[in-house]
């Protein structure tokens, strides 16, 4: 798949603030992906005494919107997953980039590293704040949705069993749970996965499928696949697939459209 490539003078536009490019182009240039995520603001939510969820916020225009929580891939909060959420903010939705891991990585040791000294006791407490606090903001229409990828696509789905959210987007997230475990699942879900892919494959996301049956919410689900690898929506990666992550991304602005507004 050749590099999507930005023409200068459009590029130029879009850094000065008059210009609209699809997110796959931001995405795929740093500059243009860097430019995008500061138009987040940082900002820390309160967890428990003395602890606290860091992250990006994006507020959008109308006065009461719906919530989207974004969890970053094992590469941690970087400036992909704030132009993502900066995307999301400009479609309306009140956007809010959680930061679990406190670093960005940039090669594979660092991130394993990383994820491997999280703590998913504390992980899980932050993201089911991040869902109160937003539910409870003042530009909130009440309304919160979880997305995540890769590390970020399986805590998306952790989130939602913590805490009801009122819609969950997995991209070829971990969904290894019980039936018991999924007893608590409220939203509905919306899952893409790639045939490709060794890791998230076909047994797992099939063995979900089972397990969301037997707990009785197979009607919660919808799961599509692509002919694709691994991270097939990130353009800064090798495995990917324009095609199918412009189809994933339709199908999950229409499943946050119909499911929080």
């Amino acid at each position: 798949m050749p590099p999507i490539m930005v023409p200068d003078d459009l590029r130029r536009a879009f850094l000065r603030g008059v210009a609209s490019l699809p997110l796959a182009a931001v995405l795929a240039d740093r500059a243009l992906a860097q430019a995008a995520a500061q138009t987040l603001a940082p900002i820390s939510i309160p967890v428990a005494p003395g602890k606290a969820l860091n992250g990006a916020l994006g507020i959008p225009a109308q006065p009461k919107a719906p919530a989207v929580i974004l969890i970053h891939e094992w590469w941690g909060l970087n400036d992909q997953i704030k132009a993502v959420a900066a995307e999301l903010t400009a479609k309306g939705y009140l956007t809010f980039a959680v930061d679990l891991l406190g670093k960005v990585a940039t090669d594979a040791e660092t991130a394993r590293a990383l994820v491997q000294a999280m703590d998913p006791q504390a992980a899980t407490a932050g993201l089911a704040a991040a869902v109160s606090w937003l539910r409870g903001h003042d530009r909130s229409n009440g309304k919160v949705a979880a997305m995540g990828w890769c590390f970020g696509g399986g805590w998306a789905l952790n989130a939602a069993l913590a805490t009801p959210v009122d819609a969950t987007v997995i991209y070829y997230g971990n969904v290894k749970k019980t039936p018991d475990q999924l007893k608590a699942l409220k939203g509905p879900v919306l899952g893409h996965f790639g045939t490709l892919d060794k890791s998230i494959n076909g047994d797992m996301v099939m063995g979900f499928e089972k397990a969301m049956k037997d707990a009785g919410k197979a009607d919660l689900l919808s799961v599509y696949w692509y002919e694709a690898d691994h991270a097939f929506a990130n353009p800064t990666g090798a495995r990917y697939d324009a095609d199918d992550a412009a189809l994933a991304w339709e199908r999950t602005l229409f499943f946050l459209k119909k499911h929080v507004g």
